[in-house]
């Protein structure tokens, strides 16, 4: 029995706002600054449990769509910042420890990464971060929340299943229907009503239960019976 670890990507392995920034920023040439201005209060709103956005992302595209932006201009505004993530236009960073993190647990776990976004520039992202080889797959423009059900099914096979993200309707319920653990973080962590195995504001913060989930799956203990 091996278990599997599924990571999203925006808001759990990538920190920060800075691809969600360049989205604005590219919007606003659209709309004029007053949309900047107005996503960037949102995005702080959202940052700190004021609002019921998913993520920054539908944040500045909901204050596009209110500004009348048409929906070809949000879409191409969306993937110019999806190659532009990991440059000084759109930084991101890690979250703290998670090389050593992912090394200590790869060993018996299967990792694969299954985002939403596509594909661009984050391979090379991970490759820098030194974490890229960690991956068993990657999947990306998974159409979470239903795309999701797909790779939990085939990660079932191999043993236990644990997923992690910031998004809860996306990255958490369809696992958790398939009785797969589930880990939440990002902003969302202690006000999202829904029933995590764990939570912690980022991955750094759930280390010690991951490993001791990961150790838990490569022993053939049951990882949900851990108090965590």
């Amino acid at each position: 029995m091996t278990g599997t670890i599924v990571f999203d990507l925006d808001g759990t392995l990538a920190l920060g706002d800075g691809p969600i920034v360049a989205y604005a920023r590219t919007l606003a040439g659209v709309a004029g600054d007053g949309l900047l201005t107005r996503a960037e209060e949102e995005l702080a709103s959202f940052a700190t449990g004021g609002s019921d956005y998913r993520d920054g992302y539908h944040a500045v595209g909901t204050v596009a769509e209110q500004a009348g932006v048409a929906a070809d201009d949000i879409s191409t505004a969306y993937e110019a910042s999806r190659r532009a993530l990991g440059t000084p236009a759109a930084p991101v960073q890690p979250p703290a420890g998670i090389a050593a993190l992912l090394r200590d647990v790869a060993d018996g776990t299967r990792l694969v990464l299954a985002t939403n976004a596509p594909d661009a520039g984050v391979r090379e992202l991970l490759l820098d971060w030194g974490i890229a080889d960690l991956f068993t797959a990657m999947h990306f423009t998974v159409g979470k929340p239903d795309g999701l059900t797909a790779v939990i099914r085939h990660a079932q096979q191999f043993g236990p299943v644990l997923s992690i993200g910031d998004i809860a309707e996306f990255d958490l319920a369809p696992a958790a229907a398939l009785g797969a653990d589930t880990a939440l973080v990002g902003a969302t962590y202690d006000s999202s009503p829904f029933p995590a195995t764990m939570r912690g504001r980022t991955v750094t913060d759930l280390s010690d239960d991951i490993r001791a989930w990961a150790a838990a799956a490569a022993s053939g203990t049951s990882p949900a019976h851990l108090t965590v």
